[in-house]
């Protein structure tokens, strides 16, 4: 098959690049999930968050739970021989459509697939309902102790640019420095927690 038949020499000077991207296109139209091709193969409890197999296949009986935890603790389901987050198929397969955005797991639980647990939300609004990181040593999200002033410090982050609140002789001033921060800005409540 000519390039020139498909119409893609014209708009890309290099054949393999059009051609490539060409049967990528196609290739994800016949692979495009369905809700209807998604339910006729898994059933979902929106009261659990949980996918089960509604037809049996030699390693996942009908019945069984659907899917598997990876190396990042969500559980991703195989559909088709494609891999998906749990969380985005329960959206799809309650809603009808993908996420345009990211999923948020509202109580910070990867594997609370709950439809109740999840919202759709921009990066920038995900990164304002963020857990406690593992390294944090103070308690409090945004609040350290500041060695060379002998003070506690607080910081937030406002788009890309990280704010100083202030240095506090005081940890509960620090403390409150940055959560009547969090609220002008519009961190969730479950923020740091």
């Amino acid at each position: 098959m000519e390039l020139t038949q498909i119409g893609l020499a014209a708009e890309n000077p290099n054949p393999y690049r059009a051609s490539v991207s060409y049967l990528w296109g196609n290739l994800m139209e016949i692979m495009m999930l369905t809700q209807a091709r998604l339910k006729e193969v898994l059933n979902y409890d929106p009261e659990t968050g949980v996918f089960t197999w509604k037809i049996g296949r030699p390693k996942a009986p009908k019945g069984g739970v659907a899917g598997y935890l990876n190396w990042k603790g969500y559980w991703i389901v195989c559909v088709d021989r494609v891999k998906y987050r749990a969380h985005r198929l329960a959206w799809f397969y309650v809603y009808g459509c993908m996420p345009d955005g990211q999923i948020d797991h509202i109580n910070h639980e990867k594997l609370d697939n709950r439809i109740s647990n999840l919202r759709v939300v921009s990066n920038k609004v995900n990164h304002r309902n963020m857990g406690k990181p593992s390294n944090n040593t103070s308690g409090v999200v945004g609040v350290s102790w500041f060695k060379t002033r002998n003070k506690w410090v607080a910081r937030i982050r406002d788009g890309k640019v990280y704010r100083c609140l202030g240095y506090f002789d005081d940890f509960n001033d620090a403390v409150e420095a940055r959560l009547t921060a969090q609220k002008r800005l519009g961190y969730h409540a479950n923020h740091g927690k």
